[in-house]
C-alpha cells in the first residue's frame, strides 16, 4: 500500500529532509586522502546528535554504523571502519536520518581528488540520471516513467544499470511501497498522485551491472570491481510537481 502523505506529515519530511542533507554534504566536504570511512561515521553520528535526530541505519535489520560508506567498486551498503580513503578514490556517502517521526535518506558519489575521464563521466551520468527520474515524479504520470527516465540516461552515457537494488517509497519507515526501479518501460506501474515520497537512487556501473554480496553480509559491491557510482534524493509530489526534500545550501 503507497502512503500519501498529509501536509503535516510533508511539513515533518521537510525538516528530516534537510538535516539529512546537511549531514551528508558535510560529512562529504570531511573526505581526504588518509581519512578512515569510520572516522567519517563517528563524525556523522556527532552531526546527528547535535541536530536531536537519530541514524535511521543504525541497527536497521542489525546494520551496525551510522552511514554507508561505499568505496570504488562498492555499490551501495559499505560498512565504515579502519579503511582509509585513497587519492583517487570515488566514495558514496548514503544518511539516513530519523526526525519528528519521519526518515530523510539521501546519498552523493565524491571523488577524492582527481579521477580518470571514465569515472567523471560515471559520476555525471548517474547525477543526471536521478535528476531526470526526478523531473517524471509528477501527477498523472506512472512510476515506470522515472525508472525509464533513468535508465534512458545510464545507457546513452554507455554504463549498466544495476537491478538488485532500487529506489523506495519512504515515510514514518525507511522502505515503504512502492519499489522503484531504475529501469524499465514507460507508462506503466501505479499513479503518480499528490502526497507520494520517493526515494529516488540510481546505482550506476562503469563496467557490467552484475553485484554480489560481500562477507560482511551489507557491502555489494561490482562482481567485475568496476567502479559504480551512487546518488540519491527523497522527493515528494507535491503541488502538481517533484519537490526535493533532500536538497540543502549551505548558509552564510
Amino acid at each position: 500500500m503507497i502512503v500519501i502523505k498529509s501536509e503535516e506529515d510533508l511539513a515533518c519530511m521537510r525538516r528530516s529532509g534537510q538535516i539529512a542533507a546537511e549531514v551528508r554534504d558535510t560529512v562529504a566536504a570531511r573526505l581526504s586522502p588518509g581519512v578512515t570511512t569510520g572516522e567519517l561515521d563517528d563524525y556523522a553520528a556527532e552531526l546527528i546528535k547535535e541536530r536531536d535526530a537519530t541514524s535511521a541505519f543504525l541497527g536497521y535489520k542489525g546494520y551496525p554504523r551510522t552511514l554507508c560508506t561505499s568505496v570504488d567498486s562498492e555499490v551501495v551498503h559499505g560498512i565504515p571502519g579502519k579503511r582509509r580513503v585513497e587519492l583517487g578514490s570515488i566514495v558514496s556517502i548514503d544518511v539516513g536520518i530519523l526526525f519528528e517521526g519521519f526518515v530523510g535518506d539521501t546519498a552523493t558519489t565524491v571523488m577524492v581528488g582527481t579521477s580518470d575521464e571514465r569515472v567523471v563521466k560515471l559520476l555525471d551520468a548517474t547525477q543526471s540520471a536521478l535528476a531526470a527520474g526526478i523531473e517524471q515524479a509528477v501527477s498523472g504520470n506512472r512510476l515506470g516513467d522515472i525508472s525509464n527516465a533513468i535508465e534512458k540516461v545510464a545507457r546513452r552515457a554507455g554504463f549498466s544499470i544495476v537491478k538488485e537494488f532500487v529506489g523506495h517509497g519512504i515515510g514514518r519507515t525507511m522502505h515503504e511501497d512502492p519499489q522503484v526501479p531504475n529501469y524499465g518501460p514507460a507508462g506503466k506501474g501505479p499513479r503518480l498522485k499528490a502526497g507520494m515520497t520517493l526515494a529516488l537512487e540510481p546505482m550506476i556501473n562503469l563496467g557490467a551491472p552484475e553485484v554480489e554480496i560481500m562477507d560482511d553480509g551489507w557491502t555489494v559491491r561490482t562482481r567485475d570491481r568496476m567502479p559504480s557510482a551512487h546518488f540519491e534524493h527523497t522527493v515528494a509530489i507535491h503541488n502538481g510537481q517533484a519537490e526535493i526534500l533532500t536538497q540543502w545550501t549551505k548558509e552564510g
